[in-house]
């Protein structure tokens, strides 16, 4: 029983670290990909219109909630969210009928 709890928490690590390091991998694209848009943006000499941050806006939003994901920061995203509340209803409930019995 106690390897397959502990097999049941490295493959949670795991995937918890994997999705960490797909989160950082995409903060370095938007960070070198939006930093040469500027570049491109500054050697057309258009700081009039500043049409990059368009793309860091749009990415942006989408690096705002994978970063929200991979925190965990809403329970919502957690795949163990659910399990976690059957389980505690569950003992909720075993201890209001062992109040019962006493």
């Amino acid at each position: 029983m106690k390897n397959f709890n502990e097999q049941k928490r490295y493959e949670r690590a795991k995937e918890r670290v994997e999705e960490l390091k797909k989160f950082y991998n995409n903060l370095i694209s938007y960070i070198v990909i939006i930093s040469l848009l500027a570049g491109l943006n500054y050697y057309q000499n258009e700081w009039s219109h500043a049409w990059f941050l368009w793309a860091a806006f749009g990415w942006g939003i989408g690096i705002v909630f994978h970063a929200i994901k991979a925190y965990r920061v809403n329970p919502m995203f957690n795949k163990d969210w659910e399990e976690r509340k059957i389980r505690k209803y569950m003992e909720e409930e075993q201890d209001d009928q062992k109040q019962l019995w006493e």
